[in-house]
């Protein structure tokens, strides 16, 4: 059962869910049991990513027969729905079939297993620096025996083991580690010392970074309570269910348990009861800060002392009495003074290894992450430092701002700073902490401590800036927004309508997560649309100049901050500017300095200066403007109105198909009506193997082609994939390998950035720095091996490339070279070679450390070179030593400061030993010496280890540095891979589609020989998103002709190029189905993809509008009618001959004269005016009526067959929809139908039947002479003519 290399599954403890694994030797010793009896453990690796190992308990082991097995599905014993497990379980199943000697070839984790630290940690001393009470120095802490081992205790026997534990604290009441055993001290003279460490089996993994790991890696020991009396009092703070997890194991005490407990976060975020702290026993708890009178709502002042009623109150401040700080301990007094600088914020303060939530905060840790209160009169939580990306992002998703504070000085180091102090005070007398970065949803970066994102598409940071003209009727915006986890700049200024058409578009094409404002500058209209269009995203108004910047301000600023020094370097000898070339563009040309706007572009420099300020406040403008990543943002109908005419606009390659906020939501492109993206175009296509594939896809969807020749070019891009099937395959399971390389090229910058001494985050003491530098080496090589695999994708469609059809593909799988400069990949293989021999990647990935390989880091290589010259004369001093003595064993010995103690025997004489040996200790038959020369040598070689070490601390953000330097190569390489995972994506759905047929597209440019007008003609067509009926049919095939002739159609021979359609039916016959299935078709078609259609011919459309569907915007306060209305009026403002209108029952949300005679005029302006192709649905008969003889308008309707119809009993009337779209009007809507269907009562039904038939009669009665004297005017102009 216990093989090698079998798999099994692993409980890690009783408790936690099981695991698969693979029964492997520990990779240094070579064991595979421990132990005997029921102590006996087994060495296994798990499934993972990066894989884990770790020794099982025997009786925790059991079979894996595969994730098919019933016992892993569902009501199963090892069934799990956490996304992790089941990866484990696709691993798992991958490596069943391979053979022993295969699995031996897997990658394993080479990292100790707890079992191993334990064993390591049972003779070590643990120091920990620690800065004391003004009234202390240094206490020794005693330690219980360990009951882990018998074997270690009978060697101890009675004599407990003494371990020194120095914690770096201030003299404030929170302690410098989080201790719930201490959380009842709410003053500092109420504290007590701590002195009695936890046993060894007291011991909890500090890993929370990654929750659902089977192995824990890291440990802690946590000192508990002193006793005050002579005789012990066991503490154990009571603590809500909801915060505590599931039993440890059986080996721990459940005195251990309860004390462990207080770290623990539940598996959700549940709230905890606010009488669950110490001071509650029976009802809700009146924290200290609740009590001061200044910080209650109402009487709170900001930092300059205006009160919360004045207008330029800021509520990002908070004004803290003098008096009140005074009377604080030291760490409080800091941590009150940060909170007035970001009152707004929620401050993780770093007191030790743990980040500590105060006062309002805790009550939000608690509430909002389900932290645990310590004991006390004040709101206090906390967790350990490694658990800050999952606690912040839960916050910040959460809606909340989160300043991470850092402390910036180690004790030395605020000794050292005391010392130099003439009178230093206690508030002195502690360590500095400082604000090293403020998170919002807006501005997250994603670095090493931040954690993985949770979402792999962008959320950018918007900046606005308007200025509406006196008439109301037009407005101008100036926009800055920024995706910061890639650090991709928009920058633009634009005119929009009085509806805010522009606007509208821009915050559904790239819809912002935060957005940043002039305080008092938005327009009502605008801020209604922030308030309608963007409830779930952050709002935030900056101060006028202070904050939001002018343009003169902005350009002054990236001029004097240096952001772009790296890229003026490159480009000193083309003497270019010091602003990018966009920005550049910007600024006026009489000005050679680059500080005075273009005129045109004043907004738009404004609201750059508005994002920089706060990139700036949350501490990441140098790392992210440095990318120099600026794009010029220019609404897509801009350009549009720019082109000389039609057929100019559809020729040039680069113009856009517009796709409005409105379109886009009528037909669910990127989102539901729900805000899921279940039944959505994007998520029908998006196959997409790589994020920043995916990422592409939802822009080239926002922005479809116009140019026939770039659309034929996609497509004959997936002729030439569906070509070559088999490479195609082989290249999709590369690029599910590759990694989120776009965002970690962004994260690999803001490492290697250079960040300045004036950076708070250059001076951060992290307590786990090794785990952060490991998973900052794991980015890197997994960056490496990305591009690795590209360049392998690459090698594979080379020699197929040549007989590819399409250009772009072409472009982007072929390398750049001299003899190919048509390909666009550039040549990464000398690259990654050279990076390849930089360091030993194993070695690095195991140690966190990176050490590079001689000549590749010359500070380094000097280093060590002096190193190795210093311990030769050190050999070379203790040779000579040993003829003098005539001693050959006559060695080194000692470690860290106490090293080169030579170690002499007693059978040496005293006589022979001379006068400069010094004693420094010994042992029993040995002496062990210094000397001056050894003193000497000694000190010179710590001087260069020094600066070796400063050299390899440094090492990596270097490497990262000169890795960085090829940036736009590597940029490249991505964004080739991005356009072939989109190729890939459409490929596989035009190959697929619902299993009906896919056509290619036939795109025509309006005014050639064979097509003058523009026109739609779809035959066999199905919706692309919906493949059955309600009813769980097949979908209906539908022909849709709109400017050309659409078959034969009874009695509408001369209406052949129409450009309008007028679309009846019964209710629930398919009407808008029919109408959205249209406007996606198109959408496929020009984004280069295969539709669901027999065959598809038509003319470019510049803009899809749409009119679908009834729904009000109750908090701008628009009725349903209004929203019709201004929908349609965006429509007829904007729509051009070669538009695509789809128009669903207009005019329902009023009276029915009024609405019918609307939707008249507009079908009217639409088919006369505009001449754009239109389909417009109906339930207004008269107005199909009206236009039956018009040339300009053609008839069609859903079709469906009735039974028994005219029956003066409505239930009697059978509708049967065929969903068939024909030729002609359909008589009725058949309401009744959709009424019995929804099961209204019979009697409501038949009443309302009754009704209906006298509607009829009087509209009859009156229509009949409005149709006489029609008949008798056509009639009169009849004869005039003959005459």
């Amino acid at each position: 059962m216990l093989s090698g290399y079998s798999q099994r599954w692993a409980e890690t403890l009783e408790g936690h869910p099981w695991w698969p694994c693979m029964v492997a030797p520990q990779p240094v010793g070579g064991q595979q049991l421990r132990g005997r009896g029921k102590s006996q453990r087994l060495h296994v690796h798990f499934f993972d990513e990066p894989p884990t190992r770790g020794w099982v308990s025997t009786k925790y082991i059991r079979e894996y027969q595969g994730s098919d097995s019933s016992d892993a599905k569902t009501g199963g014993v090892f069934f799990s729905g956490k996304p992790v497990i089941r990866k484990a379980m696709e691993l798992a199943d991958a490596a069943m079939p391979d053979s022993p000697e295969t699995r031996l070839k897997m990658p394993v984790c080479m990292d100790p297993s707890d079992a191993e630290e334990d064993d390591e940690e049972e003779d070590m001393e643990v120091r920990e620096s620690f800065h004391l009470t003004e009234e202390e120095d240094e206490e020794t802490v005693k330690s219980k025996p360990s009951r882990r081992s018998s074997r270690a205790t009978a060697e101890q026997g009675s004599k407990s083991k003494r371990r020194r534990i120095v914690v770096a604290s201030d003299s404030e009441g929170s302690g410098d580690e989080f201790k719930p055993e201490q959380a009842g001290c709410s003053s500092e003279e109420d504290e007590e010392e701590v002195v009695n460490s936890m046993s060894e089996e007291d011991v909890e993994s500090e890993c929370e970074a990654e929750p659902d790991s089977p192995v824990k890696p890291v440990k802690r020991k946590r000192p508990i309570e002193k006793p005050s009396s002579a005789k012990p009092k066991p503490k154990t703070p009571t603590l809500p269910e909801t915060a505590k997890r599931a039993p440890l194991s059986s080996t721990i005490t459940a005195d251990t348990k309860s004390r462990l407990s207080a770290f623990s976060a539940p598996e959700s975020f549940d709230s905890q009861a606010n009488g669950s702290g110490a001071g509650g026993q029976g009802g809700a708890t009146v924290w200290d800060h609740e009590k001061l009178d200044w910080l209650q709502e109402g009487r709170r002042k900001d930092a300059k002392r205006r009160r919360q009623s004045e207008e330029d109150y800021d509520p990002t401040t908070l004004y803290v009495p003098e008096d009140f700080l005074n009377k604080t301990t030291p760490g409080m007094r800091r941590w009150w003074q940060l909170k007035s600088e970001t009152f707004d914020a929620v401050l993780f303060f770093k007191v030790g290894k743990f980040y500590e939530l105060y006062h309002m905060d805790a009550v939000i840790g608690v509430n909002e992450l389900g932290l645990t209160f310590m004991k006390g009169a004040w709101a206090h939580s906390g967790f350990p430092e490694i658990g800050f990306g999952r606690f912040s992002d839960g916050l910040v998703q959460r809606g909340y701002k989160v300043a991470r504070v850092e402390q910036t000085e180690t004790p030395d180091m605020m000794e050292a700073r005391c010392k130099t102090m003439l009178k230093p005070t206690k508030f002195d007398r502690v360590v500095q902490r400082e604000v090293c970065r403020i998170i919002t949803r807006g501005t997250q970066t994603y670095s090493v401590l931040d954690g993985a994102p949770s979402e792999t598409h962008s959320k950018y940071l918007l900046s606005i800036k308007e200025k509406e003209e006196s008439s109301g009727r037009c407005r101008t915006y100036g926009v800055s927004f920024v995706d910061t986890s890639v650090g991709y700049f928009y920058v633009g200024q634009f005119q929009d309508d009085r509806h805010c058409s522009r606007l509208r578009t821009l915050l559904s094409h790239y819809t912002p997560a935060q957005v940043l404002f002039e305080k008092g500058n938005p327009s009502a209209e605008t801020r209604k649309i922030f308030k309608a269009s963007l409830s779930s995203a952050m709002q935030e108004g900056l101060t006028a100049g202070s904050q939001f910047w002018d343009a003169q301000k902005t350009l002054k600023t990236l001029a004097e901050e240096d952001y772009f020094k790296e890229s003026v370097r490159k480009d000193e000898e083309s003497g270019s500017s010091v602003l990018p070339s966009v920005l550049k563009s910007m600024t006026s040309e009489s000005d050679s300095l680059g500080l005075t706007p273009k005129e045109g572009y004043e907004l738009a420099l404004s609201a750059l200066g508005g994002c920089m300020f706060y990139l700036k406040k949350c501490l990441v403008d140098q790392e992210l403007l440095s990318m120099t990543n600026f794009q010029e943002y220019i609404p897509v109908d801009v350009e549009m109105e720019k082109a000389a005419g039609p057929t100019s606009f559809f020729s040039q390659t680069r113009q856009r198909m517009v796709l409005d906020g409105v379109t886009l939501a009528n037909l669910e492109i990127l989102q539901n009506v729900s805000g899921g993206t279940e039944g959505t175009l994007l998520e029908r296509l998006d196959t997409c193997s790589t994020p920043f594939g995916k990422r592409l896809l939802k822009q080239w969807l926002c922005s479809p082609l116009c140019n026939p020749t770039s659309i034929g070019e996609r497509l004959d891009a997936l002729e030439d994939l569906m070509g070559v099937q088999a490479q195609a395959t082989e290249v999709s399971d590369l690029l599910k390998k590759l990694p989120d390389l776009e965002r970690l090229l962004s994260k690999i910058h803001s490492i290697g950035t250079p960040k300045g001494q004036d950076h708070p985050d250059s001076r951060a003491v992290l307590y786990e720095e090794v785990t952060y530098s490991k998973k900052k080496i794991v980015d890197f090589l997994s960056a490496l091996e990305g591009f690795k695999t590209m360049q392998e994708i690459v090698t594979i469609l080379g020699p197929v490339a040549v007989d590819f059809r399409s250009r772009l593909l072409r472009q982007v799988c072929t390398l750049h070279t001299t003899a190919l400069p048509e390909g666009l990949f550039p040549d990464l293989s000398a690259e990654l070679k050279r990076w390849d021999t930089a360091f030993d990647h194993q070695k690095a990935r195991a140690t966190g450390v990176i050490t590079p390989k001689t000549g590749f880091d010359p500070e380094f290589d000097q280093a060590l070179s002096g190193i190795k010259a210093c311990e030769r004369d050190l050999q070379d001093y203790l040779d000579r030593q040993k003829k003098r003595l005539g001693c050959r064993n006559l060695t080194y010995w000692g470690t860290g400061r106490n090293r080169f103690q030579m170690e002499v025997p007693d059978s040496v004489s005293e006589r022979n030993i001379p006068e400069e040996y010094k004693v420094k200790s010994t042992k029993k038959g040995w002496k062990r010496y210094w000397t001056r020369e050894i003193e000497r040598l000694f000190s010179e070689l710590q001087s260069l280890e020094e600066k070796r070490d400063a050299a390899l601390k440094d090492c990596m953000r270097r490497l990262f540095y000169n890795f960085d330097k090829n940036y736009r190569d590597w940029q490249t390489g991505v964004e080739c891979m991005a356009v072939l995972d989109v190729l890939l994506s459409l490929t596989r759905y035009s190959q697929g589609g619902d299993g009906g047929p896919m056509a290619r597209p036939q795109v025509l440019l309006p005014g050639d020989i064979s097509q003058s007008a523009a026109f739609l003609d779809l035959r066999g067509s199905r919706h692309p998103c919906v493949t059955k009926t309600f009813f769980g049919d097949d979908f209906i095939p539908n022909d849709i002709a709109i400017g050309c002739p659409g078959g034969e159609e009874e009695g509408q021979e001369d209406k052949g190029h129409a450009p309008c359609v007028l679309v009846t039916g019964p209710n629930m016959g398919g009407k808008s189905t029919l109408m959205r299935q249209c406007g996606l078709v198109v959408v496929l078609a020009q984004l280069g993809c295969y539709v669901p259609a027999e065959s598809l011919s038509f003319t470019p459309v510049d803009r899809v509008f749409t009119r679908l569907g009834a729904s009000d915007r109750i908090m701008a306060g628009e009725s349903t009618f209004f929203v019709e209305l201004s929908e349609t009026a965006s429509i007829l403002h904007h729509g051009t001959k070669h538009s695509l209108v789809l128009l669903d029952e207009l005019g329902r949300g009023t009276a029915t004269y009024d609405g019918t005679a609307i939707a008249s005029a507009v079908v009217n302006e639409l088919a006369k005016r505009i001449c754009c192709r239109t389909l417009f649905s109906t339930h207004y008969h008269s107005l199909v009526e009206d236009y039956t003889n018009n040339p300009a308008v053609r008839l069609g309707h859903m079709a469906c067959m009735v039974e028994n119809e005219g029956d003066e009993d409505p239930s009697q009337e059978t509708i049967t929809f065929l969903y068939k779209f024909i030729a002609g009007a359909c008589p009725k809507s058949y309401g009744f139908n959709a009424a019995r269907l929804a099961n209204l009562p019979e009697d409501v039904i038949q009443s309302g039947h009754r009704k209906a038939k006298e509607f009829e009669r009087s509209t009859i009665s009156l229509r009949r002479p409005f149709r006489l004297c029609r008949y008798r005017t056509r009639f009169t102009v009849d004869i005039d003519t003959l005459v």
